[in-house]
């Protein structure tokens, strides 16, 4: 009888992971449906609108909750969903490969493709509820997301956040770190924006949340009910804010983010 070869060894364990990494796809998306409907359960119990800002308000979550869904689904697609389909064709590979030298190639390249998948499932779970956020508050947030930009784009970002220790209502600080995500996403994707500037602040009416690029800005009129806007709106609606947005073509833009209390 022939002994097991390492490479024979080594193929369940590469199963296994696999299996773990679908597990844990699982998990996040459990996670994602499972803390929305907590945020829509909450809004709705704390605000008790009129009939028709209520419908508004239910909007908006609906709306905001199907962007979250699309960018997690795309992020799964683009990342995780590619490095899982390489995996499985080196394991048909494996499987298929007579048993020597020819197998050395494959597993280690299976291997780099799991740690991949695994820091690419982490860094997912992490865009959808930073570490940060939840642990120390929106000023670290905000700045740490400030450099990642600037760190990871062409992109001159320039930023002030004067808020004090007393952390905000989770729901707000959420709210605005998503707020700043999609600005930012806005601006590099459309803008050709160079220097962005970032400015938090909050005093005795309220917090304040200024985002201005110097990119080629656009006609109001024109992308008032674009998704881009729309979305923004969503998210400011329930938090039970205000958003003004100024720009015109070739003037850059400015958007201001208003809570009171």
């Amino acid at each position: 009888m022939q002994a097991p070869t390492p490479e024979n060894d080594l193929i369940p364990v590469l199963v296994t992971g696999t299996l773990v990494i679908v597990i844990l796809l699982i998990f996040l998306f459990f996670f994602v449906i499972i803390y929305q409907r907590k945020m829509i359960r909450n809004q709705v119990e704390l605000r008790k609108l009129h009939d028709e800002k209520q419908t508004d308000l239910l909007n908006a979550v609906f709306e905001t909750q199907e962007s979250e869904r699309k960018r997690l689904a795309e992020d799964l697609h683009d990342s995780v969903g590619q490095v899982l389909s390489a995996i499985k064709l080196n394991l048909h590979r494996l499987d298929k490969s007579p048993i020597g030298q020819t197998k050395d190639p494959l597993l280690a390249d299976t291997r780099k493709l799991t740690d991949e998948c695994i820091q690419e499932i982490r860094n997912i779970i992490h865009n959808v509820l930073p570490p940060v956020l939840t642990d120390y508050g929106l000023k670290e947030a905000l700045e740490g997301l400030c450099l990642k930009i600037e760190k990871g784009t062409n992109v001159q970002v320039e930023y002030k956040i004067q808020l004090d220790e007393v952390r905000l209502p989770p729901e707000i600080e959420l709210a605005f770190y998503r707020i700043a995500q999609e600005l930012f996403s806005n601006a590099i994707k459309h803008s050709d924006a160079t220097i962005i500037h970032l400015t938090v602040s909050k005093d005795t009416e309220g917090l304040v949340m200024e985002f201005k690029d110097n990119g080629k800005g656009f006609n109001i009129k024109e992308v008032k009910h674009g998704f881009g806007l729309k979305n923004l709106e969503s998210r400011v609606q329930l938090i039970n804010g205000e958003i003004n947005v100024y720009t015109k073509p070739r003037n850059g833009t400015i958007t201001i983010i208003r809570v009171m209390g």
